[in-house]
């Protein structure tokens, strides 16, 4: 970037980052998706921002293979019965314009106001495949994450019924959040219209820190006992896809990690010697 700024001046700009990402995937002949409309959400910033990771993660394998696990765990739970999306911090996603989605779904988006101006300017003269309704709140607010709740769940824009078998989505929220303000957005989510919930989730013996690039948006969530502690809420995993042997799986891991593909998983319910990150999607018991 110019001026010695740096490319990520707040969380808000992974949107961008995570939008190069799946620009590039579509450009490819064996794309695992196509989003032809990341590549106006990325702009500039987003590829500087791709193009500064660190080489661990520079291809984007995790974003790739994420992506793809997330939109097939969505199509399954549609297939489950499955009325309503809940995408918390959705970003620049635009899976409600790129999925083969039912007509009568209703997705709902929710995220800070001045990151949905954009997008919308992004976006306008596009038409999703579902009722697509965006809410501008701030999650970590109480107050004002229970109201959406109440309205998310219930009868909201033209929606006239309320939910009855929701998804709620958390693609890339949680890193970002401390420790007490996930587990009262967890304990949010219990409610009798929620049948699932499907997150991202990063687990390493380290302490938590960031690589340079996320100065301006730290790493902060780590799950004390790993999954355990999402099933002390009540929040039981129903699937599990580690994001490494996805990425092998998928063609996209790095030609460096590879070999790390071929040992054996390590288990997310247990003290761990390296870090794992999966995707999960979880039910309430």
């Amino acid at each position: 970037m110019t001026g010695g700024q740096p490319p990520i001046s707040n969380v808000s700009d992974t949107a961008r980052w995570v939008a190069a990402y799946r620009a590039r995937e579509t450009a490819r002949p064996d794309a695992l998706f196509r989003d032809p409309l990341a590549d106006r959400l990325a702009g500039a910033q987003g590829y500087a921002i791709a193009d500064a990771a660190p080489r661990i993660i520079r291809n984007g394998w995790p974003v790739l293979a994420r992506t793809a696990l997330i939109d097939d765990l969505i199509t399954k739970s549609i297939a489950d019965g499955c009325d309503r999306i809940l995408n918390l911090a959705a970003g620049f996603d635009t899976r409600p314009y790129r999925l083969d989605l039912p007509a009568d779904l209703v997705w709902v988006e929710a995220d800070l106001p001045e990151l949905f101006e954009e997008k919308e300017t992004l976006l306008a003269g596009e038409t999703p495949n579902c009722t697509l309704i965006r809410r501008a709140v701030d999650l970590s607010d109480h107050e004002a994450r229970e109201k959406f709740l109440d309205e998310a769940l219930g009868a909201i824009g033209p929606v006239t019924t309320r939910a009855a078998k929701a998804l709620v989505l958390t693609e890339g929220l949680l890193l970002y959040l401390e420790l007490d303000t996930v587990t009262a957005l967890l304990n949010a989510l219990a409610r009798p219209e929620v049948a699932w919930w499907v997150s991202d989730i990063l687990l390493s013996p380290l302490k938590m820190r960031s690589d340079s690039l996320l100065d301006n948006a730290p790493l902060k969530f780590q799950p004390p006992g790993g999954l355990a502690y999402f099933e002390s809420l009540d929040w039981h995993p129903a699937e599990i896809e580690e994001l490494l042997q996805a990425a092998r799986t998928l063609h996209r891991a790095p030609w460096f990690l590879r070999p790390l593909t071929y040992l054996p998983a390590p288990d997310p319910r247990k003290p761990m010697r390296r870090p794992w990150s999966g995707v999960v999607r979880f039910q309430q018991k």
